[in-house]
């Protein structure tokens, strides 16, 4: 279709011409100052419809329709690539700033649904706001003019309005239809690809690793393992000058949904967070982290794990799994700080022996590194629920390293010996976990089937007239809220199942760890989070006349080693 031809259909068709303002309304128009705005909007979706209502077709169909008529003094608002639902439009908005300052006589669009695709809020701006400021509406197309109230065309104009809502709630259904079909098929949904990774020329929809950006993911996974925390990282990042995600796909032409810095190197520690968080560096495909509420509620909002369709070994991983879930047990825990701004490795992993509670990293008052400590939570707060439990940070790292030499050592020399014992130690403890947590699931189970059964009954004794809507709405929501907390427990119940069959595959792992650390001379905080999952330390026993402590140290996926057990039965 020319332009010539959209022109032709626009002057045949449109009545308000025979309403144009006189040459004396012209020029007292123009002596106000006042603009006459021309607001054109194209969404992706539209886009699909053809050339005819482009950005540039439409701007020439009202410029053409605003000299014929004369207005004057004009000015274009353009929102390209947004859709008609939603109101934050750049080019709207400012359109709007204008009218609410009274700089705007007249708005004229190519129709109704260039305006928008809400028919409750379109209806508000065009019969309030426009009219509290005495500006002149026109839809060229929909020959809707809101100088002639009494037009036949404008009482059409609600029904036209809604017509184009349903439009974008239709097309809304069949966008969200698409996007379910392909998220539960391991397409990755996301548009801009996780920093670290590229699109493969080859194939759009596969991810491959960018060296540059994937090693600094690493370093950050690293810094972690070791004991930083998100802001201490981002400051190193910081002082070294590497670019920020944004400034770094900027640099490599690839765009980037976030505004970039001035700064390049300004590394936020929201920005590390996000990067600790993201499972896709484990080398798989997550769908559905997101939901809106609806066409008109554009937030997003984060949907729940067990909501979420996740696809392993999609593309090629950056960190390893036991690393990522290791990473994420420490981002759950708090890593303190001394007055002088030291933390320790320890942090967030020693615990009371004797109640449980987390031992505190703290300083003495001289500022020595050497005379840094932990002591019980608790006691702090009264010590009349729990003893002291003091025990120096050195000290601790002494007898931390000591152990772990040890049975590095112990796993080289009887492997098969330790596998062996190991094994059945873990069958006695998971059979009887195993078997406290079936029975657990079980009575969920029933619970939950239970409730439905109860559901059913009060929805048929309220149809019925037996159960008041308000009884009817006080036991539901307390049925409701009931099974979640069983539905959300029953899956918890299960994964810990899980993991408990999973013992011999934990040993496995756990001696592979072993042979990487045989010789440890240096205990840093990536070894260390790598092998210890919790350490308890014991009040110490000074009944010899010698202060005497020891410690139990947890490790990573098998539990305590009875490590004075195996030494005696080395040496018997």
């Amino acid at each position: 279709m020319t332009n010539s031809q959209i022109l032709g259909t626009i002057e045949a068709t449109n009545p308000v011409l025979t309403v144009a303002p006189s040459k004396e309304e012209t020029e007292m128009l123009g002596a106000t100052n006042k603009i006459t705005a021309l607001y054109c909007r194209l969404s992706q979706e539209d886009e699909r419809t053809g050339e005819s209502l482009s950005i540039e077709n439409q701007r020439m169909m009202l410029e053409a329709y605003a000299r014929q008529n004369h207005f004057t003094n004009i000015s274009c608002f353009v929102d390209d690539g947004y859709s008609g639902v939603d109101f934050q439009r750049p080019g709207f908005q400012k359109m709007l700033e204008a009218i609410e300052s009274d700089q705007v006589s007249t708005v004229i669009v190519k129709d109704l649904s260039r305006f928008s695709r809400n028919s409750a809020m379109s209806g508000m701006l065009i019969n309030f706001t426009f009219a509290d400021h005495g500006v002149r509406f026109i839809a060229i197309n929909d020959n809707y003019d809101t100088i002639d109230p009494n037009s036949v065309n404008n009482d059409f104009a609600g029904i036209k309005s809604w017509f184009n809502e349903f439009y974008a709630r239709d097309t809304s259904r069949k966008i969200r239809a698409v996007q379910k079909s392909k998220g539960e098929r391991g397409v990755p949904l996301t548009v801009n690809v996780p920093y670290g990774y590229l699109k493969d020329p080859d194939d759009p929809h596969h991810w491959i690793i960018d060296p540059v950006a994937a090693d600094v993911v690493k370093r950050i996974f690293d810094m972690c393992m070791n004991g930083r925390g998100p802001l201490q990282i981002a400051k190193q990042l910081k002082a070294d000058r590497v670019l920020t995600p944004t400034a770094y796909k900027e640099s490599q032409g690839i765009n980037s949904p976030n505004k970039r810095s001035e700064n390049p190197y300004a590394w936020q520690d929201s920005t590390v967070v996000h990067i600790l968080e993201r499972m896709e560096y484990t080398g798989c495909t997550v769908n559905f982290k997101t939901y809106t509420n609806s066409i008109w509620d554009k937030k997003q909002r984060e949907n729940p794990i067990e909501k979420q369709a996740i696809f392993p070994n999609t593309h090629e991983r950056i960190i390893d799994d036991e690393v990522f879930e290791k990473v994420q047990e420490i981002r759950q825990q708090r890593h303190r700080m001394t007055r002088t701004g030291r933390s320790s490795i320890f942090s967030g992993l020693v615990y009371c022996a004797d109640c449980g509670s987390k031992m505190l990293y703290g300083a003495t008052n001289n500022g020595d590194p050497k005379q840094d400590y932990f002591d019980c939570s608790l006691h702090r707060k009264d010590k009349e629920k729990c003893n002291g439990h003091f025990l120096r940070a050195k000290v601790l790292e002494r007898m931390v390293l000591k152990h772990i030499q040890t049975v590095m050592d112990y796993i080289l020399r009887y492997e098969s010996y330790f596998r062996r014992k190991m094994e059945a130690k873990l069958r006695l403890d998971s059979t009887e976990q195993i078997r406290i947590r079936r029975k657990k699931l079980e009575q969920n189970e029933k619970r939950i089937a239970e409730l439905k059964r109860l559901f059913i009954r009060i929805y048929e004794d309220n149809a019925s007239g037996k159960l008041s809507d308000e009884r009817f709405d006080m036991l539901s929501q307390s049925y409701e809220a009931e099974q979640k907390q069983l539905e959300a427990e029953a899956i918890t119940l299960q994964q810990e199942i899980e993991v408990q069959e999973r013992q011999n595959e934990n040993i496995e792992k756990f001696i592979q760890k072993a042979h990487k650390y045989v010789g440890i001379e240096e205990l840093d905080g990536y070894a260390l989070r790598e092998l210890v999952s919790a350490i308890y330390v014991d009040a110490p026993d000074k009944s010899s006349g010698k202060r005497v402590q020891h410690i139990h140290i947890k490790y990573d996926g098998i539990g305590f080693i009875p490590l004075n057990e195996l030494l005696k039965e080395e040496t018997a």
